[in-house]
């Protein structure tokens, strides 16, 4: 009996992954990065690549409203500062542990989407990002407001570690691989979501939001549903943050028009509408920010926010929209070659030849 299932899922996997050339390609990613931390990188390094990490559940958040159903946020960034502000003040005044206030943030992060979400649905297109992008100004003058509460400018330290038992350099290592845990799961989540009923409806409504309310559809709970999506991976991504070594502090910072403006960034790069396409636009451009254009070049940041702008219009201009994911998958498709059925498995693909001989008599 266990070899059989072994027989079958060797069989599943090479039909589904080894057959397919872009998933091919990013097992061999995802094993190389689950690999890179054993070969001894420097802490900047594994630092960098751990905050890739979570931005990339942040712009993947940002792709599942924007690029699904074509709700344009320019203010994004309130949700990230929503999750950071969240765990932040519950382990100011409760104790609790981030185990604890962690989850809570992703809660309330979802439920403020949801508050803000049914006015900012009232407007569309241009109005609506106007909206989203004064939303993160708005939640930023109500922390200076309320200074005695949050803090105001000063930002709310000393929040705590994932590791604190460990060796410093070894806690670098273990939130490395927390947070690319955190990145699979949330991936694959809102992958499925992507492409599930759901997804289509969403697509329905990116595509022609008139004519699916002609098919009889309800856009107004499925643009909140989006949006509530949004906001709970936008806010796990805020909370996680804040408790790597290197930050352990929930200020102004989150909540930075810059913030938003890079997720936009690092979608159109990867890819907008596919998932993957923001974690390949963030691992692009964070090596090429980090290593290149600081390290290397030494230029300053305002000059690569300059440099990433004109990138973007380059990109637009060229690959249309598709972004350098869809580009590449687009190229390995064409060296896609169908495995024999029956080296496939007659388990696995008994279906489908009865189908043939079905069609064959008829």
């Amino acid at each position: 009996m266990p070899t059989t299932y072994l027989r079958r899922f060797y069989s599943s996997f090479l039909a589904h992954v080894v057959d397919i050339p872009p998933r091919l390609l990013a097992l061999l990613l995802s094993i190389l990065l689950v690999v890179l931390p054993l070969t001894g990188l420097p802490i900047t390094t594994l630092f960098m690549l751990t905050t890739a990490n979570v931005l990339a559940i942040f712009a993947a958040s940002w792709d599942l409203l924007v690029g699904r159903t074509g709700q344009i946020s320019l203010g994004h960034s309130v949700f990230f500062g929503i999750g950071a502000y969240g765990t932040g003040l519950l382990f100011l005044y409760l104790k609790w542990p981030l185990w604890v206030t962690i989850p809570l943030s992703l809660l309330a992060g979802a439920l403020i989407a949801l508050i803000i979400g049914i006015p900012c649905l009232r407007v569309r297109g241009h109005y609506l990002a106007l909206v989203t992008l004064a939303l993160p100004i708005i939640l930023s003058s109500l922390i200076l407001f309320f200074r005695n509460i949050t803090r105001g400018d000063y930002g709310i330290w000393g929040l705590p570690a994932y590791f604190p038992n460990m060796p410093y350099n070894q806690q670098y290592v273990a939130e490395f691989y927390l947070t690319l845990f955190l990145l699979f799961i949330s991936a694959v989540i809102m992958y499925k979501i992507a492409n599930s009923k759901i997804g289509l409806v969403f697509m329905s409504i990116l595509d022609d939001e008139l004519a699916s309310k002609a098919c009889g559809i309800n856009i107004t709970k499925y643009k909140l549903m989006a949006f509530t999506l949004s906001g709970l991976f936008g806010s796990l991504a805020g909370s996680v943050n804040v408790h790597l070594l290197g930050n352990h502090v929930a200020s102004l910072a989150s909540l930075s028009l810059t913030i938003s403006f890079m997720v936009i960034v690092y979608t159109i790069f990867g890819g907008i509408g596919t998932i993957y396409g923001p974690i390949v636009g963030v691992y692009s451009l964070v090596i090429l920010e980090r290593f290149v254009l600081t390290q290397r070049l030494e230029v300053v940041s305002s000059w690569r926010l300059i440099f990433f702008s004109v990138l973007i219009i380059v990109l637009l201009i060229l690959w249309r929209g598709r972004g350098l994911a869809r580009f590449v998958t687009d190229k390995l498709d064409d060296f896609g070659e169908a495995r024999n059925l029956d080296e496939r498995g007659p388990k696995i693909w008994k279906k489908y030849k009865k189908r043939n001989s079905n069609s064959k008599r008829g």
